[in-house]
Formats: C-alpha cells, structure tokens, sequence
C-alpha cells in the first residue's frame, strides 16, 4: 500500500505560565492508503495533540508545532498558508472530534451543518446539498431524516449527534479520517454500531483512518497498525496482532493487563502503579522508569530512542539495547 501520510519529527509545544510543556514530542509515524492507523494511550499522553496538529487546529500563542513535518499527498501541511490548509481540511482530511456538542453550532440545523463543508468543498447548490445532507443522515443510521435535518443538536441525544458528527466528516469523500475517542460516553450497543459504520464506510471509499483512543477492545476491533504514547513520546508501535500477542514494552505490557475480562472480580482488576509524570518536570531518562518492574539504573538516567526489532515492531526501551548499554 501506497502511504497517503507521513509525519516525521512532530513536535508541538505549550505554552503555560509554569513553563513550557513538550505535549508531542519528536514524534513519527506513517498511515497508509486504505489503512487504520490507532493511537492508544492514556489521558494527557499526547493523542489528541497529535491528531490537532495534523489539523492545523493548534492556535498560537498558547501552542505551538515547534518542528517536524506532515507530508500529505505529497505536500507538507505545516508549510501551507491558512487559506490552502482550509481547503483540503474537511474535504481531503476530515475529523470527528470527542465532544460532538462543542463541535457543532448550537445555532444551526443540522441539514446546514452537513451542508456546509458540500457547498464549499464540492461547490454543490443548497438544494443539491440538501438533498445529499438527508441522504447522508440516512446513510448513518438515523430514521426519520427529513424531520432531524431541521432539528437543532440540543434536540437529539449523543449517539445520534455522534452519527451527525461522522455524516459531516465523511460528506465530501475524504482520503483520511481521524476520529479522537468517537465512541466516548456513549454505551456499548451504540459504540459498537459506530464502530460498524467506520468501517463500513472505510470499506466502501477506500479512505484511511487515523484513531485516537484508550480503550484497547476498540484497537483490537479497529486497528491495522498501533501506535503507544506515553507522555508525548512513541514508546512502542506494531501490526496489531504481533503487538497483542507479543507486547515488547512494559507500559504496553501494562496497558493490555488492565483491560477487564469477563468475570474478573473488581479485587482482581490490575492497574498500572504511579502516575504520569508531570509534564513540566520531565527529565533526560525513560519516563516510564519510575512505574516500571524493569527499571535499571540506565534507565533514570537516559533516554531510549525508538528501535526496530526482528519481529518488525519497534520499541523505545532499554531492555532491547546491548548490555553495554545497561552499565
């Protein structure tokens, strides 16, 4: 498969009054054509920032994308200016954001909001537009589509503006679709039936999906390819199954060891020790030494960069340096 997108050195910074935060740090990774590409970690470990600075959605001067580039179609994005951006965000890279409700105008019927990114992107009359938004409604689920077109999303529940959110992502046909935690809050029948529909869609256009989430069924139902964060750095990535079967770092190691089994009492139930680091105190060594049953003195000491293995997952951990490195 062709690669659609790549990212190479991906570094956004924050600005706070404590100091500066490194919320994606040196961070690269490729999505190919037809490909579904997922990012798991967990909170504040970079995913979502990863996934808005692709967007262009980090807004100076509170952030900042500091270095690296996004190769898209054969253009950085990070070079454009913001007029070109706008034109290809939503129409060739579309997004479903965690929040449906603060992402859809309150003010606005649904119809308008589907119909907005089809008259500007495929330049499509209102009443062709129309049409096209009640078809799309129809396309993702929800009955009665001539009657929520004109509805406001203050009127509809959560999953149903969920399922609005992905009709207006997916209503221009876009090469890539990144999707940040879109099964959040709603319950498992719903989670899965979205699930269905990002796949059925995918499936039938052909389009690339990058997935930003913490719940490991979602990757293992999802995922071509996995990608871990960990305090804004890539610490493991893999095909899903070899990573499932063959998880190579201790935080991936830990993260599969928390997921809930069936008939697993809650005494039972493992979670990973300590907490993550402050962001503004990070220091030259792993980040994970301080909750890992692994920790060697190397590893409070520096910091591992990420390497291929024979298996083909890479793995940034001192476990897999020569001894020497160990000393």
């Amino acid at each position: 498969m062709k690669h659609l997108m790549n990212v190479e050195g991906l570094s956004t910074m924050f600005y706070t009054e404590e100091g500066k935060v490194a919320a994606v740090d040196n961070v690269s990774f490729r999505v190919r054509e037809g490909e579904t590409v997922c990012i798991v970690g967990e909170s504040g470990c970079g995913k979502s920032v990863t996934a808005m600075s692709i967007m262009g959605l980090i807004e100076e001067p509170g952030g900042r994308v500091t270095g690296g580039k996004i190769e898209f179609a054969g253009e950085d994005l990070l070079k454009l200016d913001k007029n070109t951006l706008r034109a290809i965000r939503g129409n060739e890279i579309a997004m479903i954001f965690q929040e449906p409700m603060s992402s859809l105008n309150p003010v606005m019927k649904i119809a308008e909001q589907i119909m907005e990114p089809l008259m500007v992107h495929l330049k499509m009359k209102k009443k062709a537009a129309r049409e096209r938004a009640i078809e799309l409604i129809k396309q993702v689920g929800i009955s009665r589509p001539e009657q929520i077109a004109d509805s406001y999303p203050h009127e509809l529940s959560g999953g149903m503006l969920q399922r609005i959110m992905i009709a207006v992502a997916v209503s221009c046909n876009p090469k890539l679709l990144i999707a940040d935690e879109p099964t959040t809050a709603l319950d498992v029948t719903i989670q899965a039936q979205i699930l269905d529909m990002l796949r059925e869609f995918k499936e039938n256009s052909g389009m690339s999906i990058l997935l930003i989430t913490h719940d490991l069924g979602v990757v293992a139902e999802m995922a071509d390819y996995v990608i871990v964060m960990y305090s804004g750095k890539i610490v493991e990535e893999g095909e899903v199954v070899e990573l499932f079967k063959h998880p190579k770092h201790p935080y991936t190691r830990g993260l599969l060891k928390s997921k809930p089994v069936v008939g697993q009492r809650l005494e039972e139930l493992y979670s990973i020790p300590g907490q993550v680091p402050n962001p503004l105190e990070l220091e030259a060594s792993c980040y994970f030494h301080d909750r890992c049953g692994d920790c060697m003195q190397v590893c409070r000491s520096r910091q591992p960069q990420l390497k291929e293995l024979d298996s083909g997952q890479k793995v940034a951990c001192w476990l897999y340096e020569e001894v020497e490195a160990h000393v």
